[in-house]
Formats: C-alpha cells, structure tokens, sequence
C-alpha cells in the first residue's frame, strides 16, 4: 500500500461523514459515496453533511455519487446500515481492483441469511479483503475530533495495521487485531444487550438493574463468540466489553433510546430504522439456538421486538430463571 492511499467511503451518513473527516489529510482527498446526488452537492457546497448538523467537513472531502468515482481508491470504507451492505456493495463490487482492502464499519448480522457482514462481502465482492472497523464511537465525537480508540481487524496482521496507520489520527486511535470474529460479534450482539439497557432505564428500574443488566449481557456476548470462534480476549477489548459500556450509556445511542421508547410503553414498531439492534436480535438469538448456547437477555429482546412477549413478562422470566453459580 502506498504511503498516502487513495480512500473511499461509501455512504454519506453521520458516520461515513466522520469517517471521511477523519481520514483527510493535507495532502490526501478523500471521496464521499452519497447515493443522493442533491446530498452530495450539498455536502461539496457547504462543507457540511446533512445527517451531522454543525461538524464543518475539510473542502479536501469530495462527495460523488458516481460509483465509479470511487472504486479506483487504494481503501475502501463501506459506511452504511448492517442491512443494506450487501445492496449498498452490489453497485461497486465488480469495478473494485482485486485485493483492495473494504473495510466495514457498520454493527449488525444480516438477517434472512444469519451471516456476519464480512462474509456477506466475500460473497458479494470475493476478490476484495474484507477487514472490520468497531469499538466505543459515536458520529459526532469523530467528526469533532473528540478522542476515540477503536479496533480495526483483518485476518492479516499486517494488513490490519497498515489500515490502522492509514485512519488513525492524534484524536482517533486505531488498534490493530486478528480476531475478525470477535470484533463483528461483539459489535453485533451490544447492540442488542443496549435495547435491553433502554428498556431497563425507560422502565425506572434503577441502577442496580442496569449493572446487572450489562455484566449478564456481557457474558451472553462472551459465550456466543467464543463459540463461534472467538478470542476471548478479544471480547475484553475496546469492540466488545468498551462498546458496550458506550452503548448502554445514554440516549446518544440509537439502540439504547430504542429500548428507552419500549420502556416508557412505546410502539415497537416506531420507526428506528436505525437502530442495528432492532435486525440483529433475532439473528443473534437464532445463532445462539443453532450452536445450543444460552442467551436468555437476547432471547427476552427478540420476543419483545417480534411481539410474542411484553417487557413485563420478559422480565418476570429473567428474574424467575432458575439459580445458580454466576459463572455457570
């Protein structure tokens, strides 16, 4: 990879936006995929995305929505919702030169296939290298340069690191890692154990509740990644236990102010496209019965967005669950 790549990222969200920030630099361009031409001439004229209010973007972050605009970059960060990455990639994946480095930045499994988003890019685009971005981050803080560490994995050390030079920022901290699985699912399945979190804190159940709430999700997290090939060390870091402390922390986070609205007696069926939590939680309960791995809170979740069970009684069954050693 050369010393100063050439970096796309398609999708123009509040994340892509800060993304595409963060990876200017003086003597770099960087290409900003929008869908929507009209987002895009708006981004180009006023320096500023639509989805990140008040965040002044460099002029050296170009927005397109040529598809082949971007494609001939030496890095390629995909940026949209975990449910759209295959149809987001669909249009790019034949015109990116082989072995370019796609790195996904979205939090979620696929549903419908149960599949982890980097195998969903191996099957859309094989002759790319797919490598993973995730860890305790919100849009916003990014793009205003607050600090942020993240972890950026790829099967191949080496390759992980050079990404990680590539992005990494005196505010935005990179750390390099192998453990592709353990980063998506971690990624993943926090964003369903912070629905649980909201509904916890919409509900006023106290503090207690809530620490309670994330170690034992915690754990959920750990034995599901763990078996599905997981490091466990892995889960310790910044894209498992750091996120997940991010994520159930307050309302910034999508999937936790999701879970607010169910706690305060909203409709499930509200819109929060945007909540990863929202997909995921059948797909992750679904993997946990395939690979017989007990995942009671993410069960009680996917019952409760589905409708075959209200937060009450969700509740009523965690709490009545059968005792026994906290490590069993």
């Amino acid at each position: 990879m050369r010393d100063n790549p050439k970096i796309a990222v398609i999708g123009a969200g509040a994340w892509g936006s800060a993304l595409a920030a963060v990876a200017v630099r003086p003597r770099r361009e960087v290409m900003l995929y929008a869908r929507d031409p009209a987002a895009a001439s708006h981004i180009n004229r006023d320096h500023e995305s639509p989805r990140l209010p008040g965040v002044r973007l460099d002029h050296r972050v170009v927005a397109t929505s040529d598809v082949l605009a971007t494609v001939a970059s030496d890095i390629i960060i995909l940026a949209v919702p975990a449910q759209h990455v295959r149809a987001a990639l669909a249009p790019f994946a034949q015109h990116v030169t082989a072995g370019t480095p796609l790195v996904i930045a979205a939090k979620g499994l696929e549903r419908g296939t149960d599949k982890r988003l980097s195998d969903v890019v191996a099957e859309i685009a094989p002759h790319v290298v797919p490598a993973v971005l995730s860890g305790p981050s919100f849009a916003a803080d990014v793009a205003r340069g607050l600090p942020t560490a993240v972890t950026i994995a790829a099967a191949d050390e080496a390759l992980a690191l050079e990404l990680c030079h590539a992005l990494g920022t005196p505010t935005f901290r990179p750390y390099a890692e192998t453990d592709v699985i353990g980063v998506e699912i971690g990624g993943a399945v926090k964003n369903v154990l912070a629905i649980a979190a909201g509904i916890v804190a919409g509900r006023r159940l106290g503090a207690s509740a809530l620490a309670a709430l994330v170690a034992r999700g915690f754990a959920e997290l750990r034995r599901l990644a763990e078996g599905l090939g997981a490091k466990p060390e892995t889960l310790m870091g910044l894209s498992g236990l750091g996120d997940l402390m991010l994520t159930c922390s307050g309302t910034q986070s999508r999937n936790f102010a999701y879970g607010v609205h169910l706690g305060l007696g909203g409709d499930r069926n509200a819109p929060h496209a945007l909540a990863e939590g929202i997909a995921t939680a059948a797909v992750a309960r679904d993997l946990a019965r395939h690979h017989a791995i007990l995942m009671p809170i993410v069960e009680a979740v996917a019952a409760v967005i589905d409708g075959d069970l209200t937060i009450d009684a969700a509740i009523e069954g965690l709490m009545s669950r059968p005792l026994k050693r906290e490590t069993g």
